[in-house]
């Protein structure tokens, strides 16, 4: 155990557990918005239930991981269809083409839904699901998630008892944040549109993963993984052009008040 808190190791824990906490934002975004199809009571409790067995089977998926690595990393098969598609899927490049397309199929679906409902009330109640539908959403996408965040991981060390830690303390702020993010969510309904779009590009980004790890070409085109830097810079871009919009919005009410004192003065 001494072995362990080495300067090395403990700076090495320091890194992922700042990893974890960055790469973890689009997690709880995620939680944060299916958590509330579930019935309102047990909203919180899915939440919690969702993260903690989403945790566990997180460490699980890291020892796999660190003994099989080598493994994962063999391609599971080939398409070489020459001009059109080619690649090879691994393990890797399956779960990151998956993931991606159901997240941006999820994005697009409440998106859609949010524009095609016009009463709250009957939005709230149609689109209900049962808790355990909504753990089990949880749960898968939380791994899916997490597979990225822990192959980020290993490149850093492949030190399990630090992986492990620094996983179980992304998960402890993670249960004291999802609360949070719901209910500032629910209190600023405005800013679930824009983690609906975060989302969809958390999807484009997890497909190019997928395709880069594939080495995957569309019309002979090369897939290229979007750089974190570039991900982070859209993320910015949405958040001011979201602040100028209300700003704007603000500022055109004032002066639509205004013409209405005039003209009732």
């Amino acid at each position: 155990m001494s072995a362990l808190l080495n300067l090395g190791n403990l700076g090495d824990l320091a890194v992922l557990i700042f990893l974890q906490l960055v790469l973890g934002f689009d997690n709880l975004l995620y939680i944060s918005i299916e958590s509330k199809r579930a019935p309102a009571a047990k909203q919180a409790a899915v939440r919690r239930i969702g993260i903690i067995v989403a945790g566990a089977l997180r460490v699980i998926l890291l020892f796999v991981m660190v003994k099989a690595v080598t493994a994962l990393e063999a391609p599971f098969f080939g398409i070489h269809w020459t001009g059109v598609l080619e690649g090879e899927f691994n393990f890797a490049a399956l779960v990151f083409l998956l993931g991606g397309g159901f997240i941006m199929y999820t994005a697009v679906r409440e998106i859609m839904h949010m524009l095609a409902i016009d009463d709250l009330e009957h939005e709230k109640a149609g689109g209900a699901k049962s808790a355990g539908k909504v753990v089990a959403l949880i749960v898968l996408m939380n791994l899916i998630f997490s597979f990225d965040s822990i192959l980020s991981a290993m490149a850093i060390t492949m030190v399990f008892a630090v992986l492990t830690v620094a996983i179980l303390v992304s998960v402890v702020l993670m249960l004291v944040a999802a609360d949070h993010v719901a209910g500032f969510l629910q209190k600023h309904r405005k800013y679930e549109v824009l983690g609906l779009f975060i989302l969809l590009i958390v999807g484009v980004v997890l497909l190019g993963e997928g395709g880069h790890v594939a080495h995957l070409k569309l019309f002979g085109y090369q897939v290229e993984a979007m750089s974190k830097t570039t991900f982070y810079f859209a993320i910015a871009v949405l958040f001011i052009v979201d602040i100028l919009q209300s700003g704007y919005q603000k500022k055109l009410a004032a002066e639509r008040e205004a013409n209405i004192d005039q003209a009732t003065a």
